[in-house]
């Protein structure tokens, strides 16, 4: 009789757990529009503030200087059988080196 009601329990948990995976499919599933950051208009303050912070110091030397640092440095930790920090950093060194692409496309996460 104990076997049956534990049968009964793990049909139960199995039911349970396909219903959550199904509701996080349909979630996953659903689509948002996308929609880009749009510069500030020239001669405002948020204006100065963006072509200092993205263009003069992300997207110029600064920016690409210290993304080719990253990937030096992850180099240098995935020598030491550092992995899973030398995996972050070269994330950390991508953005850098393609942070056009993402200040384009950033607008999606703030609107």
């Amino acid at each position: 009789m104990n076997d049956k009601v534990l049968s009964q329990t793990a049909k139960g948990k199995q039911g349970r757990n396909l219903a959550a995976f199904v509701i996080i499919a349909t979630l996953c599933m659903i689509s948002s529009n996308a929609t880009a950051m749009t510069v500030p208009a020239a001669g405002s303050f948020a204006y100065d503030l963006y072509d200092i912070g993205v263009n003069q110091i992300l997207l110029g030397p600064i920016g690409f200087v210290a993304g080719v640092a990253c990937m030096v440095f992850s180099a240098i930790l995935a020598i030491r059988q550092m992995i899973l920090p030398a995996a972050g950093v070269v994330l950390g060194g991508a953005f850098l080196l393609k942070a056009d692409a993402v200040v384009q496309t950033i607008g999606a996460v703030i609107s």
